[in-house]
């Protein structure tokens, strides 16, 4: 029992951002509906969910924008919203604006002056990968420049926590690896990070933790290897001329889909699948047989519920 009580304590010291009993509608129809969630240092956790899931909501309510109808939230041991949690909190939002006539520098030394510890100047530039773009005017950016401007300007102030809402969107492949590090980088020096994607891959090499929403519940948490564990599936992926139709009668086929000539099917039993599959088309090319990812995890556990509108990112 004092090994299991001292755990307890440690655990609830690590803590940066908690809800209990959450509860949020919008003219009667409910958002969150009794959400509890615990957020911890050196930690990243995704927030996934269709649209309308709830997770902006979530958001807007931990960041002080929204407030809930009823339930207890506490931010860094404060209020949401207040200024002591503000200061100590980043976030990285879809809906910022800029002002067009400042320099990549002005903006940040701008938003460092609003905090009174911000992070080093170079620090910034080195993790945002905007050294070479610091004299460049924001209305000069491409989307994926300005996404990494947007992401300076979340940890100018040394955040304990930080929001992420779609980081990645519009970068190419080199920058895209780039944040991925440097949220790596911000986790292991003990920042919190509350990351909502559409991209599932980058939830799986991010995440310590996953969180899957629906109207306004949870309806699955657990690290990757817990969401995989959920989906006992193959996945037989492979190319051909045919359409998908084609293989939807396969035996043991529980999902099909297609992307370009690539199809994909989730087989309850790849052998019986893959030996239907090779008389059916014999010619088909670069075929592979793996494990269910969080990916597929995710549809699984939204089947028969939803449809769903999360979908991979294609590389630049």
């Amino acid at each position: 029992m004092q090994i299991q009580a001292s755990a307890d304590i440690q655990s609830s010291q690590h803590i940066v951002a908690q809800v209990s009993n959450l509860n949020k509608s919008f003219a009667g129809k409910v958002a969150l509906n009794n959400l509890n969630l615990s957020i911890e240092a050196n930690q990243v956790v995704a927030v996934l969910g269709a649209n309308g899931a709830g997770k902006t909501t979530l958001i807007n309510i931990l960041l002080g924008r929204l407030q809930a109808d009823d339930g207890e939230i506490s931010v860094l041991g404060q209020p949401a919203g207040s200024l002591i949690a503000k200061r100590q909190t980043g976030a990285m939002l879809q809906v910022a604006n800029l002002p067009e006539t400042l320099k990549i520098k002005e903006h940040i030394q701008l938003f460092q002056s609003y905090y009174p510890k911000p992070m080093d100047y170079q620090k910034v530039m080195d993790y945002a990968g905007l050294q070479d773009l610091q004299q460049r005017y924001s209305r000069k950016l491409s989307g994926g420049e300005k996404q990494r401007l947007l992401f300076a300007l979340s940890i100018c102030g040394n955040p304990k926590l930080l929001f992420l809402d779609e980081p990645s969107v519009g970068m190419d492949v080199e920058a895209r690896q780039g944040l991925w590090q440097a949220i790596r980088d911000l986790k292991n020096q003990g920042t919190a990070i509350v990351l909502t994607t559409h991209y599932l891959q980058e939830a799986e090499s991010l995440a310590d933790q996953i969180v899957l929403l629906k109207n306004g519940e949870i309806i699955k948490r657990g690290n990757n290897d817990d969401f995989r564990a959920s989906v006992s599936h193959k996945l037989i992926r492979f190319a051909s001329k045919l359409a998908s139709t084609h293989f939807a009668n396969l035996p043991a086929v529980a999902m099909v889909s297609q992307s370009g000539k690539y199809i994909s099917l989730q087989s309850t039993n790849a052998n019986q699948t893959l030996q239907a599959l090779l008389t059916l088309a014999p010619g088909i090319e670069d075929l592979t047989v793996q494990g269910a990812g969080l990916e597929e995890a995710f549809l699984h556990l939204n089947q028969n519920k939803q449809a769903v509108n999360l979908q991979t990112a294609v590389g630049a």
